[in-house]
């Protein structure tokens, strides 16, 4: 009788071993691609929000204020009526603008599931958001022109939480000043907006003040740690552009 003779535990464990470099190579090539899908979808977002707020801001006169964890996804107070319950620190009023991509509790979310995040210039506006204006035409009769010299005066964004101050970005490098910036929306990223003892860029963008910190991503061994929110933002020049577009300001 011929013997039959089967596969030794060595090359077993060599076949094993292939399969197991195979397969362990297609799951980070699946896990990057999926990354960098969600990475697209909230740039995407981001985008999406910035045109429905510009949208908002020619019906309405005025940006939004943010949500707050109590408003339910709509700016708060509703219709903007005092000082922004949120002040730089709230998430961007979904409800508001007519965003779709919520969570339960109708918060705008990034690709991640987490809530994006919306900050609106302040100092300028007094007790109501950036860009009141009161509108030149009401019943017939004209008012006065609508107002294109109001610049803000206190959104920020630096390279780096190093060397930043509560209101500037003092010895850190400055990406814009703080005549340009009206409204800033942002996501935190697939990190969330979780907190360490040396995620110091992320943290500036969470603490509630006037000051934010955008560049490219870092991992979390970097000087700054772990960095990948991702912004958008609108200028006042385009802003007034698109309000000069759409026929509002002369």
């Amino acid at each position: 009788m011929r013997r039959t003779r089967g596969f030794s535990l060595v090359e077993l464990a060599v076949v094993m071993t292939i399969v197991a470099f195979l397969l362990g190579g297609l799951i980070f090539t699946l896990s990057a691609q999926v990354e960098q899908r969600n990475f697209e979808e909230t740039r995407r977002r981001l985008e999406q929000a910035r045109e429905l707020l510009l949208g908002y801001v020619i019906v309405n006169g005025r940006l939004p204020c943010p949500a707050t964890a109590a408003s339910a996804g709509d700016e708060s107070p509703s219709g903007g009526a005092t000082a922004c319950t949120a002040g730089y620190g709230g998430w961007l009023p979904a409800r508001a603008i007519g965003y779709q991509q919520t969570d339960a509790s109708g918060y705008a979310v990034d690709a991640w599931g987490n809530r994006i995040r919306y900050a609106v210039s302040a100092t300028t506006w007094g007790t109501t958001p950036f860009a009141r204006f009161t509108k030149p035409h009401v019943a017939g009769s004209v008012t006065a022109a609508w107002s294109i010299s109001q610049t803000p005066s206190d959104l920020v964004i630096c390279a780096s939480a190093t060397g930043i101050t509560a209101t500037t970005c003092s010895t850190a490098t400055s990406v814009t000043n703080q005549n340009i910036v009206v409204a800033i929306i942002y996501a935190t990223g697939k990190n969330g907006a979780f907190t360490c003892a040396t995620c110091v860029d992320e943290a500036a963008n969470t603490n509630g003040d006037q000051v934010f910190v955008f560049h490219t991503p870092t991992p979390s061994t970097a000087a700054n740690g772990e960095f990948d929110d991702q912004f958008t933002w609108i200028t006042v020049g385009e802003l007034y552009g698109k309000l000069i577009a759409a026929g509002v300001l002369p």
